[in-house]
This record gives structure tokens, sequence and C-alpha cells, in this order.
């Protein structure tokens, strides 16, 4: 059995058609096809239920998918290990971010780290929450900066930064005058309970939580706007379309000329940042270097800004 066919069979897995597998192995249908047919010859056993809406994966297709998928985790991280000892210095790291986290964090992060390291391949995969923890289930990414809680169980995490999460509200907003000046406050979030929310969409992990912290409050939020943007959320609250939490890196600066007055919470409300990785798997140099360069850099911009904006 060749080492190829491991990566086929995992491929159309993951896709449920040939069509995509094959575009994504970079080779023809066909050939994929007959691979496979070769390979269920081979051990006696059909892997796939083919029709022709669907290819769906047999008893056996299953068991031969979760053993062929450590055989190829292992084969990558046998090479990662032998990098790391032939030089310290090379290697790639596949690194998945929120694109709440990729827009405000990561320039920082990966400007400390290539300065640090210039000879270290960096890849970026920015997807939702949801994708994003699958994606690193399967060895889709070395690591991914996600926020608790975690849903994914295959999943270790190493904390990085607790954030704390304000209220943006629009200028003239009853709330905006809590921000500044001698009557200054923080407010409950019991008090949002008739205001109209802006969300980011399903599937982000930001959204869950603002979810959360409403429930604990008694009430669910109900949502005037949703997008998968935080920048297009801040924009939306600054013109008086509703309000929204917003975790501390965000509430920094003015978007697009709009800025949204930014309040404390009662109780400051925080988020956790944290690396993810798979359970089990082996983090190269490269990769335990980023960890260290990230939680590096966050603690430097946290303390350049105590109070959160």
């Amino acid at each position: 059995m060749e080492f190829r066919l491991l990566q086929y069979v995992i491929q159309i897995a993951a896709e449920r058609n040939f069509s995509r597998a094959a575009e994504k192995l970079h080779i023809a249908q066909p050939s994929l096809s007959q691979q496979l047919s070769k390979l269920e010859k081979e051990l006696g056993v059909l892997l796939f239920k083919r029709s022709t809406n669907s290819v769906e994966l047999t008893h056996a297709g299953s068991v031969f998918v979760e053993k062929a998928q450590r055989i190829v985790d292992m084969t990558e991280q046998l090479r990662r290990e032998m990098e790391d000892i032939a030089d310290l210095r090379r290697g790639r790291i596949v690194i998945g971010s929120l694109p709440m986290t990729g827009a405000h964090v990561l320039p920082h992060v990966l400007t400390a780290f290539r300065s640090a390291y210039p000879d270290i391949e960096l890849a970026l995969v920015e997807e939702t929450t949801t994708q994003l923890e699958q994606l690193t289930a399967s060895g889709g990414t070395d690591v991914s900066l996600l926020s608790l809680p975690l849903v994914e169980p295959s999943l270790a995490y190493e904390p990085i930064i607790e954030e704390e999460i304000f209220l943006a509200v629009p200028p003239e907003h009853r709330l905006a005058a809590a921000a500044a000046g001698p009557s200054s406050r923080s407010v409950a979030i019991a008090e949002l309970k008739d205001e109209p929310f802006v969300l980011l969409k399903k599937g982000q992990g930001f959204r869950a939580i603002a979810h959360e912290l409403c429930a604990a409050a008694g009430f669910s939020p109900r949502a005037e706007f949703e997008s998968s943007n935080i920048e297009t959320v801040q924009s939306l609250v600054a013109a008086g379309m509703g309000i929204a939490f917003v975790p501390h890196m965000v509430a920094r600066s003015p978007v697009n000329g709009h800025v949204p007055v930014y309040v404390r919470l009662k109780g400051r409300p925080t988020r956790t940042l944290v690396i993810a990785y798979r359970k089990g798997r082996y983090l190269s140099n490269a990769a335990e270097a980023f960890i260290a360069t990230f939680r590096e850099t966050m603690n430097k911009l946290d303390s350049a800004f105590p109070n959160g904006g």
C-alpha cells in the first residue's frame, strides 16, 4: 500500500466528493477513482458508498480513515522533528486565526516573530471559530488563535491573555455619558435588556460570548443587525444602529472615521485568548517559538493600554 493512497482516501472522506478531492490533490478525477478502486480491491473491502449525489464512508472506510490519519500525522511530525534536529531555525508554521484576531492582533505578533526568526515560513488561515476548531483538530493548522470556551474535545490549549470586554454604544446613546467625566460609571448588563444589539454572525466565538453575558443577566440579546466583521459591527454602532460587546484589543482605535463610545461593564467581564493545537500533536521548535513570541507581544500590548482604550 503506497503512502499517497492514504492521503487520497483522507481527502475523499473530507470532501465527500471525488471532483473536489481530485482538485485538492491536483490529480485527474478518473485517476483518483481508479486508484481508489485498486486500493479497495487490494484490501478486499469497500471504503466508500457511491451514489449519483454523494460519497459516504462505509464502516471499513471510517476505520481506514482514522488509522490513515494517524499514519499521515506521525509522518508529518517525524519530518518536523528531523527538521528541528537538523536546524532549529528552519521550519514552517500554519497558523489559524479568527478574522477579528487576525486584523487586530496578528500584525504585531507576526512582525515581532519575523524579525526574530526570518527563516521560518509562516502560513495564515482565517476561518470562523467552528471551522477553525475542526481544522485544528484534523491537523490543518499547527496552532490556532481562539477564545475560550473551546467545543472540540480533541484540542489542547495554552492561555495567552485575559482580555476585558467593553460595551460599544453610539455617541448620542443614553449610556455614552457613563464612559467619561465625573459621572463615569460601569454599566450593568441587565440594563441592556431592551436595547437593540449588533452581533457577529453564528459560528463566531465572540457571538457566543455575547449571548452568554446576556444569558447570565437574564435575557437574550435582540439582534438588530448581524455581520461577520467586527469592524462593520463597530461602524454600525457608531451610526446608531445598536450596541455591541467589543473586546479590549478591538476597542483601541476608531473605525473608518466612525467612533463608538466604549463603556466599561460592571464586573469587568473578560474573554481568554488561547493558542490551541491538537492533543498529543508534536509542537515543533518553530511553533513553540511562535507561542512564546505571541505571549510576549500580547503582554507588551496589554501593558501599553492598561485601561482598555
